[in-house]
């Protein structure tokens, strides 16, 4: 007690609650008594051990008394345990053991007797190391008299019921208890139509009505109920049966009392079967009179329906005709015509009809049937037998086989003749034909007629020829435009038209080389229908028109001339370029001027560049000349209707190369547009200079190519001459450096900073935290920092330096790009700035948490609550006898 004091006064709520989940103890648990059992059943009475030390398999004793003593009666261990008087109950297996798990049993006792009531105690042998809570436990056990008796009707009639489909019936079982015991009915109506039993309705011991699996729906309609009457009766009413209905009926009836706990325990359950019930389907067959059919259009579709079933006494039938597209179409896929109830009531439709021509015939008239009609017709009846509170049940439904329906359409008879109005002779002249209907009969209000029109490519060889859709038209005349002719005809180049009722036009402006080859044209018919809907009838298709004109192949010819045949780097380049063309009526020409620069060129890696162009309407244009500083340096003009000049000025030694001119002609087209008819290219003609000046070499140079994180990089970018020595004055760089991310050169170089020869310093953007810096420290020399270097900064580093070198004309010439060989930098990091902060924070949280842990284990020691042992520790292991020679 002082022990336990001195811890409330100075243990925190944290160490208090560890000390209670250390110094839990066994716990031995059986229901809470008494248990009430009726004679001649089986009883189950649990056992539970928790909070154990030692195997997880636990081991019990059970014992008996019937008023101070105990009697041993089975145990899970020791099979020598059981005293005399129970020893052949439990052989029989009248009493046995039943483990539900490794810390739970079941005393099992058959055909409990009065003279087994009393007290059952449970135990367990201890197997833990210290004495702790409870190590058995006790439960009473009361044994009744059986009081419950389960009847059926005494009535013969009622033990086979054969009933027709959707008749009602009525069953009926009587229980009662005399149990001395304030008990409760379960009753519970059930099912054997194979070999198992379902439940249909239950009235439960709490008074609740019940319906099993798959009777809900009945039973909240009111087909399935369940009454009590006098004399404990209890009456099971089923309306509208059909075939799930058949089987036998039983009554199944349980005993319930509420424990000591306050929940319910079954204490006894019987079973008595009640009647059989057979139920006799009603046969319905559904016929249409006639198989296949085929009609006229414009005439009327006439069908029966017959209907023949076996049902006597009061019922009505219904009936429903479908339409479908197809014989394979489901109901929900199908289309209602009309209907007829039960009652005799007939939907609505204007020209569709449904007659009761007798008791077992329903007839179907279509009027003024069109093509529309064709398909497939069927009907559905059913039957329909009234119920005890007025309403109707419908007991059967089938439907009959379809029945094909032909329409025959009244198609007109015509004729399609197609002339060729134009024809072009020559390319660009307009081309117009005419489509006409001829010999048109049976075409009244009823018919009306569209174009369509085709194109089929001429060609020499055994090709499959494509035909191409150019306009179609709807039934209300609205055209549709096909992928060859939308564009033109959207800009007015082709027209189709309408001139006359049995007319139809087509025309093309500006007719083209692509335009040649044969056209046809197809005319349809098409009817209107009841619902003003007009329907395909016919296709015509008139003879082909061909739409052809020789021509003769373009020529063009172009010629680039050199007019000064020596100059030197700065004076001026002039070519002029001559063109000549056949066979193409009032030509204009485009003229492009290329170069092709040598490979060693890194502006120009595709080999041939677009310098200026005029275009055939003389519209001057910079292509790919780039150079701003030489903006207005070459120019193209037109000297004649056939000669063009082209002049660059101020050449450099970059500018060396092959130039060409790339030369179209251009043809009037149609509208006032120009069509390309032919292109050309122009003998090269060659710029070359006699490199007399200085040699120009780059390295690159760094101390320290290894470093750490933080640290400053040093790199230099080391110009070298060779040959003719130059001032300082005349010469100048425009010098970059890249960088590539990889051991290998195989990922595309990154511009970190370059520095012109004004002295404009340009950075890329970066995303690190580093920064760059690029200066020049002497005229040959360049150098690039990198501060505060992280991992992200290695590679292989070069640069591109452009050399410029004034002429004796005071002009600055550009030299070609030279690229240094690749330097790697390597970025290393202090291992032991990078763990020291982490190793210091683990050692503090391991001294921290053993600290605890030394804390936790002295007060657990001093002040948890311990027990004596009381009695021997019974060991799982039976002594054996051992025998000495």
């Amino acid at each position: 007690m002082g022990h336990r004091g001195l811890g409330a006064r100075c243990l925190p709520l944290v160490f208090l609650l560890l000390l209670l989940a250390v110094c839990r103890g066994r716990v031995v648990r059986v229901p809470k008594g008494p248990l009430i059992r009726v004679v001649g059943t089986e009883v189950e009475i649990p056992c539970s051990v928790s909070d154990y030390d030692g195997p997880s398999e636990q081991n019990f004793d059970w014992e008996f008394s019937r008023e101070t003593d105990f009697v041993r009666i089975v145990s899970t261990w020791d099979s020598t345990f059981t005293s005399e008087e129970y020893q052949k109950r439990v052989g029989y297996g009248d009493i046995k053991l039943r483990r539900s798990s490794n810390d739970a049993v079941e005393l099992v006792i058959r055909n409990i007797q009065p003279t087994d009531q009393g007290r059952y105690k449970c135990s367990t042998p201890s197997t833990d190391a210290t004495v702790q809570g409870n190590y058995d436990a006790e439960v009473q056990v009361k044994v009744i008299s059986d009081g419950l008796s389960v009847s059926g009707s005494k009535a013969r009639s009622s033990m086979s019921l054969r009933l027709s489909e959707g008749d009602s019936f009525k069953l009926r079982c009587s229980a009662i208890t005399t149990s001395p015991e304030h008990t409760h009915l379960h009753m519970t109506w059930q099912i054997k139509n194979g070999s198992t039993w379902h439940d249909i309705l239950s009235l439960t011991h709490e008074g609740k009505f019940q319906p099993g699996p798959g009777y809900e729906e009945r039973y909240r309609n009111g087909d399935i109920r369940l009454d009590t009457g006098a004399n404990d009766t209890y009456r099971l009413s089923v309306s509208q049966a059909s075939a799930v209905d058949e089987g036998a009926y039983r009554c199944l009836v349980s005993e319930w009392v509420r424990g000591a706990d306050s929940s319910w325990q079954k204490i006894q359950e019987k079973s008595v079967e009640i009647a059989s019930v057979a139920i006799q389907r009603t046969a319905l067959d559904v016929v249409i009179s006639t198989s296949n059919v085929s009609v006229t259009e414009r005439d009327s579709l006439d069908l029966t329906c017959n209907i023949t079933t076996d049902r006597s006494g009061i019922f009505q039938a219904e009936v429903m005709w479908y339409f479908s597209a197809s014989p394979d179409d489901t109901l929900s896929d199908a289309q209602v015509l009309l209907s007829m109830d039960h009652d005799s009531v007939v939907s609505d439709s204007t020209l569709i009809s449904l007659s009761h021509v007798d008791r077992n015939s329903y007839r179907l008239l279509v009027r003024d049937v069109d093509v529309g009609d064709s398909g497939y017709y069927f009907c559905q009846a059913a039957v329909w037998v009234p119920l005890h509170n007025g309403s109707w049940h419908k007991v059967v439904e089938r439907t009959s086989a379809p029945v094909n329906v032909v329409v025959t359409a009244l198609e007109p008879d015509y004729e399609v003749f197609l002339n060729a109005s134009k024809t072009p002779k020559f390319s660009d002249d307009p081309t117009e034909l005419n489509c006409r209907i001829t010999n048109a009969q049976d075409t009244g209000a009823n018919i009306r007629f569209t174009v369509s029109w085709y194109y089929r490519q001429r060609l020499r060889s055994d090709d499959v020829v494509t035909v191409e859709l150019l306009a179609t038209m709807d039934a209300d005349w609205t055209l549709q435009l096909g992928d060859r002719s939308r564009e033109r005809a959207q800009n007015g180049e082709i027209i189709f038209s309408k001139k006359a009722v049995d007319t139809f036009s087509f025309r093309i402006q500006w007719t083209s080389e692509s335009d040649r080859g044969d056209y046809f044209c197809v005319i349809s018919a098409w009817s209107r229908h009841r619902n003003n809907s007009w329907v395909k009838s016919k296709d015509v298709t008139s003879a082909s028109v061909s739409v052809f004109w020789a021509t003769q192949d373009y020529t063009l010819t172009v010629e680039a001339v050199k007019l000064k045949p020596f100059f030197v780097a700065g004076h001026t380049f002039e070519m002029t370029c001559k063109v000549s063309s056949k066979n193409i009526k009032t030509p204009r020409y485009s003229v492009l001027i290329t170069a092709e620069k040598p490979l060693a060129d890194q502006s120009n890696p595709n080999g041939t560049t677009r310098i200026i162009s005029l275009n055939q309407d003389s519209v001057v244009r910079l292509e790919d000349w780039t150079d701003q500083t030489r903006v207005d340096g070459v120019v193209l003009e037109k000297v004649q209707e056939n000669e063009f000049r082209y002049r660059m000025y101020q050449t450099q030694i970059s500018d060396a190369g092959l130039y060409r001119c790339v030369v179209t002609a251009w043809s009037p087209g149609g509208g006032g547009m120009w069509r390309e008819a032919v292109n050309g290219l122009s003998n090269p003609i060659q710029i070359d200079f006699q490199m007399s000046g200085p040699v120009f070499n780059v390295s690159v140079h760094s101390d320290n190519p290894t470093i750490y994180q933080g640290e400053l990089a040093d790199l230099l970018c080391i110009i070298t001459t060779e040959g003719m020595a130059l001032e300082p004055d005349d010469m100048s760089f425009d010098v970059s450096w890249f960088a590539v991310r990889s051991f290998a050169l195989d990922r595309e170089p990154i511009l970190l900073a370059s520095l012109d020869r004004r002295g404009i310093v340009t950075q890329s953007r970066r995303n690190g935290s580093s920064d760059l810096s690029l200066e020049r420290i002497s005229p040959l020399e360049f150098r690039l920092r990198v501060h505060g270097c992280e991992d992200h900064d290695f590679g292989n580093h070069y640069c591109v330096v452009t050399p410029w070198v004034r002429s004796a004309t005071g002009v600055w010439q550009r030299e070609p790009d030279i690229k240094a060989k690749p330097i790697f930098l390597s970025v290393k990091m202090d291992v032991l700035n990078a763990f020291k902060y982490p190793l210091l924070i683990g050692i503090g949280l391991a001294t921290v948490i053993g600290l605890l842990s030394c804390l936790i284990g002295y007060c657990s020691s001093r002040w948890c609550c311990k027990k004596e042992v009381q009695e021997t520790r019974r060991e799982r292991r039976r002594l054996m006898s051992m025998e000495m020679d």
